[in-house]
């Protein structure tokens, strides 16, 4: 029997089908590795600038009672026209406004808490993803996840926020969690 004319198929060499197998599993690995994702970190009190967290990881602190006074968010776009604007809450000074793309929203060095926070995709790739995030405020804990520009955390309370999670996913899919209190005014 010629092998090398049977080459292609799987009765004839043993490793083909194995290895095909194989390829198939590394290339829906790199694919799934791949996607559109959300990069930030916090300013902690007394701790300074954190590292950058991704999707979904909790940036700031839970249960040491320290504030978070500062944001910068970006999103792994992968080429599309995807964008991230966000605004906080701040301690004596309200709402800031809109800040984008890897911006500081809210403060460091006055120790001033952030209290709340907004967050909403822009681009013309951002009516096929929704941004989630969470908050992990004082004396509340983890509250629920926000969605698309909701606010996050408290208003009118004097209660810091501790920590963050952010979240992007397709759009329509399910929220990574319950989204009914996400915000106490």
């Amino acid at each position: 029997k010629n092998t090398a004319l049977d080459l292609g198929t799987a009765g004839s060499d043993r490793y083909y089908g194995s290895g095909l197998i194989q390829l198939n599993a590394a290339v829906a690995s790199i694919n799934s590795s791949e996607t559109v994702g959300a990069t930030y970190r916090t300013h902690v009190q007394n701790l300074g600038w954190q590292g950058w967290r991704y999707d979904g990881q909790s940036s700031g602190t839970a249960g040491q009672s320290l504030r978070l006074e500062g944001i910068e968010v970006e999103i792994n776009d992968l080429g599309t026209d995807l964008g991230v604007e966000y605004q906080t809450h701040v301690q004596n000074i309200g709402w800031q406004g809109f800040k984008s793309d890897g911006q500081t929203s809210g403060t460091y060095g006055q120790s001033l808490r952030l209290e709340a926070i907004q967050i909403r995709l822009t681009g013309t790739a951002a009516a096929n993803y929704d941004i989630y995030y969470r908050v992990h405020s004082q004396n509340y804990g983890w509250l629920d996840w926000a969605q698309n520009g909701g606010s996050s955390g408290t208003q009118g309370q004097s209660l810091r926020l501790e920590a963050i999670e952010i979240r992007v996913v397709p759009k329509g899919a399910t929220a990574p969690g319950s989204t009914s209190r996400p915000f106490i005014s």
